[in-house]
């Protein structure tokens, strides 16, 4: 008994962390979606303006009146923090100009009214 335990924990060490996260799950928004403490972020970034959608963990959309967020994006050497608004139902917006890159990453802090802040860390994966 002890030795499959030792196994078990042994094959999960090797596991990479990228394999237990959602990594490249696409949303229903057509962006990729990562966990953010017990929500669901969905990220859609693109030349234009960043779009995050808020779902909790069973994917039920969570209104985002009153959220406040920002977002730090990370392309080569070039960093930029923008604030994300609620722009109705479950997204939060914010426009600008991004270079939606594949590698990208972007990290999206947000706190919903009444509720402790949450974070989501993205790589944006390559166009297919």
């Amino acid at each position: 008994m002890k030795t499959s335990m030792v196994l078990v924990l042994t094959a999960a060490l090797w596991l990479p962390a990228s394999a237990l996260a959602h990594g490249e799950k696409i949303g229903p928004n057509g962006g990729v979606v990562e966990d953010a403490g017990k929500y669901h972020v969905e990220l859609v970034m693109k030349n234009d303006g960043l779009r995050a959608f808020v779902t909790d963990a069973k994917d039920v959309k969570v209104d985002t009146k009153g959220a406040a967020a920002t977002a730090i994006v990370l392309v080569g050497k070039e960093k930029a923090t923008v604030k994300l608004a609620p722009a109705g139902g479950t997204e939060l917006a914010a426009g600008g100009k991004f270079d939606a890159a594949a590698g990208a990453k972007v990290v999206v802090s947000l706190t919903l009214q009444g509720q402790p802040a949450a974070q989501a860390r993205f790589t944006l994966p390559a166009k297919k």
